[in-house]
């Protein structure tokens, strides 16, 4: 994706999060996985400019969500909230924990089920002066700790998806959800193996 002037991109972003408001109305039944958060983070934190796509994350109330990888019931989500049809980068993060790391760096809360909309962000985010909501960086202590939690998470999801790979490779059915998964926990892991130790990669 390129090419996504500064209106455009604020514009994208207000729809994402009005998108998040309307799909908390609708069923679990029809949609279990519920959204709970739209954090903004990269480009659009910063002085206006044109963009190649906006950076979001969306946090779900499951426990553990490694890096990369997509809850059941993203897809079916995000195809109804129309997120492949937007100049997005988006990030699946747990609720039981941060939000932030060596990607989604001192991200901003946009929506939330419990608050909705947050104008005076948005506005911020639109004349270019959302910098000034953004956390404190985190010590680099802290900044350690948090991505080994997550190489640690990561590694499990990638063991038992190798796992769950093998099991399905051979038997009936589409092996396309499985073998995707996989993917995803290996490019996280793979990216957080980076982040921590570039030589090892």
């Amino acid at each position: 994706m390129s090419g996504v002037n500064w209106t455009r991109a604020v514009h994208h972003l207000r729809t994402v999060a009005a998108t998040c408001a309307d799909m908390a109305t609708r069923p679990a039944s029809i949609f279990p996985l519920r959204v709970g958060g739209l954090w903004v983070a990269g480009d659009l934190l910063g002085g206006q400019r044109e963009l190649d796509e906006i950076t979001v994350a969306l946090t779900v109330d499951i426990d553990e969500v490694p890096w990369l990888t997509e809850p059941n019931g993203a897809r079916h989500w995000a195809a109804a909230a129309r997120l492949p049809q937007t100049p997005a980068a988006v990030y699946w993060r747990s609720a039981h924990a941060p939000v932030w790391n060596h990607v989604l760096e001192r991200p901003v809360l946009v929506w939330s089920a419990e608050d909705g909309v947050r104008e005076d962000v948005l506005d911020a985010i639109a004349d270019g002066s959302a910098r000034a909501l953004r956390p404190a960086a985190p010590p680099a202590a802290e900044v350690t700790a948090r991505l080994a939690d997550e190489l640690a998470l990561s590694l499990r999801a990638l063991r038992e998806r190798t796992a769950e790979y093998e099991r399905r490779r051979w038997k009936p059915g589409k092996v396309e959800p499985v073998s995707d998964a996989l993917w995803q926990a290996s490019a996280g892991y793979l990216d957080l193996l980076g982040a921590t130790d570039p030589h090892r990669l």
